[in-house]
């Protein structure tokens, strides 16, 4: 995994921030994103709307969908209160490895969970496997083909409830207009929209914010 861009973010982190220190982590990483290589992390720009929404809705139970190498997992976790915890899921196994050497690094181990494999699998199993009963905020941050689907299927295995919060990364770019047109006409969510750029160049893009108003 040396020649891989991720263990290269992961090598960097581990020399440039703090062990225990999930700031300086997030820090590390969007330095190493900004003037070495890019990266598909949600970065720091989006990354403050992140912070605003989950210190806004406080949850004590955070399902993110797409791990990645651990950036917003760790970011997310750097805000939640004693006892919250999140369940990330990610499809490749490389990435899994790279996330949870980057969580431990960073001390959030106790918080975060990494679930390797597919999203298809892993939401059914949720409420018998997982002790879940329903989200309090929901990160979508994964294949864009998937977020109507895997939406779609926290309704129908009923892991939502009445003011959970889901966020929707790159909503303008590449564009998600399938799960707009869901969660903007079903009837069941109360959308915003806050524009962005594209995690660490100047491009257009935006998140959107979807609080489940229940099974109607």
């Amino acid at each position: 995994m040396d020649g891989l861009k991720e263990q290269r973010m992961l090598d960097f982190a581990m020399e440039n921030a703090v062990r225990g220190d999930p700031q300086s982590v997030v820090d590390a990483i969007d330095h190493f994103c900004r003037n070495k290589e890019w990266a598909m992390n949600v970065g720091d720009e989006k990354g403050l709307i992140l912070d605003k929404l989950v210190r806004e809705t406080d949850p004590l139970l955070v399902l993110e969908l797409g791990t990645y190498c651990g950036y917003s997992a760790v970011r997310i976790a750097r805000l939640l209160k004693p006892g919250a915890r999140i369940l990330t899921m990610e499809m490749n196994p490389v990435h899994a490895s790279i996330a949870r050497q980057m969580i431990e690094f960073a001390g959030v181990n106790n918080t975060v969970e990494v679930l390797e494999g597919s999203t298809a699998d892993f939401i059914p199993q949720l409420k018998q496997n997982y002790g879940v009963d329903t989200f309090d905020f929901v990160f979508l941050d994964h294949w864009k083909d998937k977020y109507l689907i895997d939406t779609k299927l926290l309704e129908e295995c009923w892991l939502l409830r009445k003011g959970s919060v889901l966020l929707a990364d790159n909503v303008v770019y590449p564009g998600i207009p399938d799960f707009l047109e869901h969660v903007r006409s079903c009837g069941r969510y109360d959308c915003t929209n806050y524009p962005s750029r594209v995690q660490y160049i100047n491009k257009e893009d935006a998140l959107e914010k979807a609080v489940f108003k229940g099974y109607l």
